[in-house]
C-alpha cells in the first residue's frame, strides 16, 4: 500500500502538475502528501569570493530572509488552494481514511532535503526534467539516486489525472532494477484493475516475463504479457505499447548502466525520462 507520498518543490512552476499526479495518486490510496518546500539558506544567496562590510551583509541576510518568507508564504497558500482542488484535506496527522496533505518547509540543499523525507516515504513525486531549459534533472537524480524509493515522474499534461495506477504496464528484462522496482511497487500493483507485463525477449539470468506472471498468478495478481520483437528503441516502444494498452501508469527499473553512461550515449531509461507522456514509476 501507499502510505506516504512525498512532493519536493522549489517554486520553479512545475509544482502544481505533479501536485496533481500526487492527489490522483494519493486519492486511490487514501494516502498522504508531504509536500517539502526547499528554502535556500540566507547566507548561500550572498555572492561568493566578495568581501562584504559586516552591516552590509547584514542588511543583505535580512532581505534575503524577508523574500524567502514572502515566497513560502505565497507558495504554501497555493498549495492549500490546490489541495482543496484536488479534494486532499490538509492536515498535519494522516488518519488514513481520506486523502491528505501537509506542507513542510526546510533551509538548504534541495538533495539532502530530499534524502530527509524520502527515504522514509513510499514514492516520491517529481516532474519530468526538462533538459532543453535544464529544469529537473537533479531533482530526479537526487530522489532516484539517494533514497532507495520509488521514484514517480510525472510529465506535463494539460487537464489533471482523475485516477492512477487502475492499468499499468511493467518494463521487465529480468534485471535487479526491474525486479527491485516490481518489489517496491507491489501495494500499487496489487490494487491495479489491469497488469500487463512488457518484455521485449531480452531477460537476464533467466528470469523472463512468463516467470514475472507465475510470481504474480501466487500472489493472486493476474497479469498478462505482451512480448515483443523490438524493430526500434526499446524505450520507445515501451512507451508506445504502454499507451496502447491503455495503460495510465508504467513501472520499471532505472539506470542498469550508469546515469552519465546513458545520458551522454542513450538507454532506455534516458530514452523514456526524455520522452515518457504518461507517468512512470522508476527505480534504482
Amino acid at each position: 500500500m501507499v502510505h506516504k507520498i512525498i512532493l519536493p518543490v522549489r517554486g520553479d512552476g512545475k509544482g502544481d502538475n505533479v501536485f496533481a499526479h500526487a492527489a490522483a495518486l494519493a486519492r486511490r490510496f487514501k494516502a498522504h502528501v508531504v509536500v517539502t518546500h526547499c528554502r535556500p539558506r540566507p547566507e548561500d544567496l550572498l555572492p561568493f569570493g566578495v568581501p562584504i562590510p559586516a552591516f552590509m551583509k547584514e542588511q543583505l541576510l535580512g532581505q534575503a530572509r524577508k523574500l524567502a518568507d514572502l515566497e513560502e508564504e505565497g507558495l504554501e497558500g497555493e498549495f492549500a488552494e490546490l489541495a482543496k482542488q484536488f479534494g486532499l484535506r490538509m492536515t498535519k496527522k494522516p488518519t488514513g481514511k481520506s486523502a491528505s496533505a501537509s506542507w513542510v518547509e526546510e533551509a538548504g540543499r534541495q538533495v539532502d532535503v530530499i534524502k530527509h523525507h524520502g527515504r522514509l516515504a513510499d514514492v516520491s513525486c517529481v516532474a519530468k526534467p526538462d533538459r532543453d531549459r535544464n529544469l529537473g534533472t537533479n531533482t530526479l537524480k537526487a530522489a532516484l539516486f539517494n533514497t532507495g524509493r520509488p521514484v514517480m515522474m510525472c510529465p506535463a499534461v494539460e487537464e489533471p489525472p482523475k485516477a492512477l495506477g487502475e492499468k499499468i504496464t511493467i518494463a521487465w528484462n529480468g534485471s535487479t532494477e526491474a525486479a527491485r522496482a516490481v518489489a517496491l511497487t507491489m501495494g500499487i500493483i496489487e490494487k491495479a484493475g489491469e497488469v500487463v507485463i512488457l518484455s521485449c525477449g531480452t531477460e537476464i539470468h533467466g528470469a523472463n516475463a512468463e516467470d514475472l506472471q507465475v510470481y504474480f498468478t501466487d500472489r493472486g495478481i493476474s497479469a498478462n504479457v505482451d512480448r515483443f520483437t523490438a524493430e526500434k528503441k526499446i524505450g520507445e516502444e515501451l512507451i508506445e505499447r504502454s499507451k496502447a494498452a491503455g495503460a495510465d501508469l508504467m513501472i520499471m527499473g532505472a539506470y542498469g548502466d550508469s546515469h552519465e553512461h546513458e545520458s551522454v550515449f542513450g538507454g532506455n531509461t534516458q530514452y523514456v525520462v526524455d520522452n515518457a507522456d504518461i507517468p512512470v514509476i522508476l527505480v534504482h
